[in-house]
């Protein structure tokens, strides 16, 4: 470099300036999304070992993961299945054997009585001794004995033909040069915030996670303990948040057409209805109508327990835009709730003199022609479907509302699609989405601090919480009886086929078995059955058949976990409800308990369970309370799964942890604030520095 020029910026030094990285190691690392030093410092460890104590082998236990140092007492090869070299190590406080199922004659050879070796590996149950499997190990010498480490060893999120010690080398690198000029690496929180906060300056964080010294508490640093880990965890939730602002900000300054309408169609349609909305209902349905009358697209999220009438909201939204003469279009993760959706708002609108057109992956032929043909030329004010919608010969004549349900089970590329088919010109539909997946309220801050969320908190009138119990299969016959009674009272029952297997065939033929069986069990009951094989006119029909009361028992595979409604069904049984999530259950529990009856969920699992699914029945058998299902959910799977984010990319934090960090958000949102209004410079690199690329995937 010329005299005098500064040294560049880390996170512009490409990593080919590093020693050993050449064109085919770039390759290699930019599978792991490292390209810049910037980037290979911010490729944090998953966990640590700690070699920086030689113990007794004395002190030794199974589990363990240890540095041990002996002499060699025994090596020998022992033949049986396989070939395995023995070596018997001592210390004077223990013994520990090593164990080799691939070895070479000159590793045999390195390894006679008398040598001493340091090993480091876990420990675990042998025959006459403890063992180490493979360890890796040197030689010593009593003159010149190697040194301990004087830090806990980093273990790496790696890729094929990356090793831990190549990854070590590298960070050795990058950290020297950041240690050489601190100002390479610039940090973007001002010292008067981090000072308030209590936390380090990036440089010294960043030391600490890839190097810690040798007495840092371990838990501390692989929970939220260290103050190091706290400061990296902070930026990153910060940098989240700050996009997911930006995105927010952005949409503001986009234009929407205002969707006013008359309120006709709407007073029509509540007239008709038979019943008052709730008061959660009418609120939320107000919310709404303000927001598509600005000339900004309206970004709000609906939350609403299981049977809280998210539909009428949105059949509400659906209408003011029709009203306005724009087209409003439903999208839904899987063919069975579109086609619930398309008929709940065929029979509210076809009264109103509306047609709804219909468009799924199954649509072909004539169907498919004249469906496409009225969403383009805006015959069709409404249309519902499948992702099939955004499909690129979809073509809308003016597309002013995007309504999704269940967002978290699309994939973000899938919703952008969708998004950007309304767009003509400057102009965005506005977009609503529904969820029955209770957010607590700080990972909602975290997740969609670019959204409006409204929350319909109150079920409709008359509703009963629905008994639950939990039973072992071995009571079958018990269950069989009260299927029975529950059916000879004029109620109605699901029974509900699960299987752990991901096949859809095995789990329509063990939905296809049960109703034989059941069939043969019950003489006197009607059975149906529904799964996902059959044709859409087979399972209207079963369905149709099950809702007039024609099919009193009707076994089903979880296609029927959302969007289902009769009334007069007040038993739900769940074969193997330990192989469901929880909201899943809590899902498919929502399917009773919509009529006057106390209804009532019989789990049955297949003994014994595993601690994870005792408590997650447990959970159900406490309380009806979607959020509080939610939060247990969270604590149990993790945010990954429950917000269905794993797809997106949005959630993969590199440090954070939503549900461990969650404390974090609220200083999070106010120092977002604070750092758009006084350093807004700052925020696009901090943003970069943490979510790279993925920046496009929030603009849904």
């Amino acid at each position: 470099m010329p005299r005098g020029e500064a040294a560049p910026s880390l996170d512009r030094l490409p990593v080919t300036a590093l020693r050993g990285v050449g064109p085919r190691m770039a390759g290699k690392l930019a599978r792991l999304g490292i390209e810049s030093v910037q980037d290979l410092l911010f490729h944090l460890p998953l966990r640590y070992q700690d070699r920086t104590r030689i113990l007794p082998m004395g002190s030794l236990r199974p589990g363990d993961q240890a540095v041990v140092e002996g002499c060699i007492e025994l090596a020998e090869v022992k033949f049986g299945r396989r070939r395995m070299l023995l070596v018997r190590l001592g210390d004077g406080t223990g013994q520990l054997t090593l164990r080799f199922f691939h070895f070479n004659a000159s590793q045999q050879a390195s390894l006679q009585r008398g040598v001493r070796l340091r090993c480091y590996g876990e420990i675990r149950a042998g025959g006459a001794t403890l063992e180490m499997i493979h360890p890796e190990y040197q030689a010593v010498s009593d003159a010149a004995p190697p040194a301990v480490e004087t830090h806990l060893t980093p273990i790496y999120p790696t890729t094929e033909g990356v090793h831990q010690l190549t990854l070590r080398g590298l960070t050795e690198q990058a950290l020297a040069l950041l240690a050489a000029d601190p100002d390479a690496l610039p940090d973007w929180l001002p010292s008067e915030l981090l000072e308030g906060l209590g936390l380090p300056g990036l440089a010294e964080a960043l030391a600490v996670m890839h190097r810690p010294p040798a007495e840092t508490p371990l838990e501390a640093l692989l929970a939220d303990g260290h103050p190091a880990r706290r400061r990296l965890v902070f930026e990153e939730l910060l940098a989240h948040h700050l996009s997911l602002r930006q995105l927010r900000q952005r949409a503001q300054q986009t234009r929407a057409l205002p969707l006013a309408g008359d309120g006709r169609l709407r007073s029509q349609l509540l007239e008709g209805l038979g019943f008052l909305p709730t008061a959660a209902q009418r609120r939320v349905a107000a919310e709404i109508e303000a927001d598509l009358q600005r000339p900004h697209p309206m970004l709000r999220l609906v939350q609403g327990d299981v049977g809280s009438g998210k539909t009428l909201v949105a059949v509400l939204a659906a209408l003011q835009a029709v009203e306005a003469g724009a087209q409003a279009a439903v999208m839904a993760p899987t063919e069975l709730l579109a086609e619930q959706h398309c008929r709940t708002f065929a029979a509210w609108l076809a009264p109103l003199g509306l047609e709804v057109a219909w468009l799924s992956g199954k649509t072909k032929g004539r169907a498919r022609r004249d469906a496409l043909a009225a969403i383009a030329d805006g015959s069709a004010p409404l249309v519902v479907g499948t992702h099939a919608l955004f499909q690129e010969e979809v073509t809308f004549a003016r597309l002013g509302l995007v309504i999704v349900d269940e967002q978290h089970r699309f994939g973000v590329h899938q919703r952008l699609a969708l998004r950007d088919k309304g767009r003509h010109g400057e102009w965005h539909p506005h977009q609503l989405t529904l969820t029955a997946t209770p957010i607590p309220r700080t990972l909602a801050m975290a997740v969609y601090a670019d959204l409006d969320t409204s929350l319909i908190d109150e079920l409709p009138p008359g509703r009963q919480p629905v008994q639950t119990v939990v039973i072992p299969d071995s009571r079958r016959a018990e269950v069989v009886q009260r299927v029975e009674r529950a059916c000879a009272g004029g109620q109605q029952a699901y029974w509900v086929c699960t299987l752990i297997e991901e096949s859809e065939a095995l789990q329509c033929q063990a939905a296809e078995d049960a109703a034989q069986q059941l069939g043969e069990a019950l003489p006197g009951l009607r059975v149906g059955l529904v799964h996902g094989r059959m044709k859409a006119q087979e399972k209207e029909a079963v369905m149709a058949a099950f809702k007039a009361g024609d099919i009193q028992l009707l076994v089903a595979t979880t296609v029927i976990e959302v969007g289902v409604d009769v009334p007069n069904a007040s038993l739900m049984i769940i074969e193997n409800a330990e192989r469901l999530g929880l909201a899943q259950l809590h899902q498919l529990r929502g399917r009773v308990g919509r009529g006057a009856a106390q209804s009532s969920c019989v789990l049955m699992y297949h003994p014994p369970l595993s601690r994870l699914a005792r408590e997650r029945l447990a959970v159900l058998r406490e309380t009806s309370d979607g959020f509080e299902i939610a939060r247990r959910d969270l604590e149990l799977r993790g945010p990954g799964e429950v917000l269905g984010t794993r797809q997106t990319g949005l959630l993969q934090m590199r440090i954070a942890d939503l549900l461990r960090d969650q404390a974090q958000l609220p200083r999070v949102e106010q120092v977002a604030g604070l750092l758009l209004e006084r350093h807004p410079q700052r925020v696009a690199p901090l943003i970069r520095r943490w979510l790279g690329e993925r920046l496009r995937y929030g603009e849904v």
